[in-house]
């Protein structure tokens, strides 16, 4: 398989546990948040939702640079705009994923805050970190809704709430 195929497929299979957890999510408890200094079940859950975009961007710029693109979320207000929102953002980084090249994934990629750089790798290590990214985030979310009392699915098997 080729790297692209193999990122390919990670998103698929990624994909499908993030969405049956965004699912999870009750309209009635987007502004909650389990410590002050933790996001929003909002921001946290947006934040998954437009991950997957990362792929388009880190295929498209040689950076993000927050000094000159300050973070502009979505407003999301509901599950269904939060399944929708994702679904997009997925379907975009798929079909650039999709047009990529072995040589694009090979260029540098930069994540920066003016001169505090945060990560420097070629655009193919951006994507995989973008997917970690997802993976760790879902993760919060799961605790989140364990907190709330909601049952959480499996993500490579079944979950507490599934046995």
């Amino acid at each position: 398989m080729s790297p692209i195929e193999t990122l390919l497929k990670e998103m698929d299979q990624e994909a499908q546990t993030t969405r049956k957890m965004l699912s999870r999510v009750p309209d009635d408890q987007f502004d909650w948040q389990p410590h002050p200094k933790s996001m929003t079940v909002r921001s946290l859950a947006t934040h998954i939702a437009e991950l997957p975009s990362w792929v388009t961007l880190t295929l498209t710029t040689d950076e993000l640079d927050f000094a000159t693109s300050p973070y502009q979320p979505v407003q999301i207000n509901d599950t269904n705009q939060l399944l929708d929102y994702f679904e997009r953002s997925l379907a975009d980084g798929k079909t650039h994923l999709e047009k990529a090249t072995e040589e694009q994934l090979e260029g540098r990629w930069v994540l920066r805050d003016g001169n505090a750089i945060f990560s420097d790798t070629s655009k193919g290590e951006m994507i995989r970190i973008s997917y970690s990214q997802i993976v760790h985030h879902r993760a919060q979310l799961g605790v989140y809704l364990r907190l709330l009392n909601i049952p959480i699915p499996g993500s490579y098997g079944p979950s507490a709430d599934e046995q």
